[in-house]
């Protein structure tokens, strides 16, 4: 189960490698994996018990589920880069120091 965890989590643009960086990022890289093990066990178990096919849902699986969330990191990286945000009525000025 682990070398299958493995190769899910080295895909590029689904929901298992996603779920893999988000648990990654919070609880290294070990229980990552254990977790999403986990995840593809209740899968095959949902798959096996209604009979449904799999439908990824995607990379940008969390990030449509709560867009903003995404927004506040992907600002913060720019500040954090060194960029100053100015936000108006008319939009958002990105601008580098």
């Amino acid at each position: 189960m682990g070398i299958v965890a493995m190769t899910a989590a080295r895909q590029k643009k689904s929901f298992l490698s996603a779920r893999y960086k988000r648990v990654r990022a919070r609880r290294g890289h070990r229980r990552a994996l254990v977790a999403l093990a986990r995840t593809i066990l209740e899968l095959c178990w949902h798959l096996l018990t209604t009979g449904q096919p799999y439908h990824d849902r995607g990379a940008d699986y969390y990030d449509k589920r709560r867009p903003g969330a995404a927004i506040k990191t992907a600002l913060q990286r720019l500040r954090d880069a060194g960029c100053h945000i100015t936000t108006s009525e008319e939009g958002i000025l990105i601008t580098t120091a």
